[in-house]
């Protein structure tokens, strides 16, 4: 009998290969079930929404955030193509809790809980077949459908009286310094020619929620930097006030140096538009500026 070495039989044996990684993943027909199946829970909810930014103008801007976050995920494919599917049950309290607030929603007959348990059961959804790493890498796009959902009718109250105080207080305070005398009673302003109402149609709120979302997305497109991203958003929101009291500014003018009924017909329909467009270039000038100095700030460091 023939005896073969150790050495050679060891030799002989195929090396063990490393394992890949595994990435689990769903038969498509489990997916379309479970859309079909959130699409014919939130239907109803789905067609009362995409009515409203219809109808409303001062959410029309709700079209644009679902393009804009498939347009994110769509971007960022081959990054998640990468990453490793682990489910966790975590996610279930998460999609308990979406559907709790989808339950609240529909009893109360209160429209923006049901909209908002959408997002909690997309967010339950995702770590319960994905896992956290997939959660944290959609985590800005799914955050931005928050803007989609349009605000309470009683927060939105709440805000819109302000603004309009404050776009009549500045109105007030300005047009004495251009020769015009003003008396201000609220939120009127009684001019020589006639008195102008800040309505709150003219309170800024439209131009203010509008330049929030695309503050969102200028800076997603133009900025890698987190914290100008940030400042980019927050810096909408004294831009948008700053321009619509420019806007009642200049009606208050034209009112008193020339025509009265000019000034309530196009050019208040113009004058919109023209103070968002005016309220876009600020930004993009503040971002600007911005990256100046934090240029500077970096070379220095």
């Amino acid at each position: 009998m023939n005896s073969v070495p150790v050495r050679e039989v060891l030799q002989s044996e195929p090396s063990p290969t490393p394992v890949p990684a595994t990435r689990l993943s769903h038969p498509w027909w489990q997916l379309a079930g479970l859309a079909a199946l959130l699409l014919w829970l939130y239907y109803p909810i789905l067609t009362r929404l995409v009515a409203q930014w219809w109808n409303d103008p001062n959410f029309s801007h709700g079209f644009f955030v679902p393009l804009f976050s498939a347009f994110v995920i769509w971007q960022q494919r081959s990054q998640l193509a990468g990453l490793r599917l682990q489910p966790s049950w975590w996610g279930l309290p998460f999609l308990s809790a979406g559907l709790c607030v989808l339950i609240l929603g529909q009893l109360g007959a209160e429209l923006f809980l049901s909209r908002v348990s959408l997002l909690i059961v997309l967010a339950g959804l995702i770590v319960l077949f994905c896992g956290w790493t997939f959660s944290r890498a959609l985590l800005f796009p799914w955050a931005f459908l928050l803007l989609m959902i349009p605000i309470p009718t009683m927060v939105f109250n709440q805000i819109t009286f302000p603004l309009q105080l404050l776009a009549s207080k500045v109105a007030s305070t300005t047009l004495p310094w251009m020769g015009v005398p003003v008396l201000r009673e609220g939120n009127v302003i009684i001019l020589p020619a006639m008195a102008l109402e800040v309505a709150e149609a003219c309170s800024g709120i439209r131009s203010l929620m509008s330049l929030a979302t695309l503050a969102v997305i200028y800076g997603y497109l133009m900025e890698r930097k987190v914290g100008v991203r940030i400042l980019l958003a927050l810096a909408s929101i004294p831009i948008a006030v700053a321009a619509n009291s420019l806007r009642i500014v200049g009606t208050g003018l034209l009112v008193q140096y020339w025509d009265p009924q000019k000034a309530e017909g196009f050019f208040h329909e113009f004058s919109g538009w023209l103070v968002f467009v005016v309220s876009l270039v600020m930004l993009y000038l503040l971002h600007r500026v911005v990256r100046i100095f934090w240029r500077e700030e970096g070379t220095q460091a």
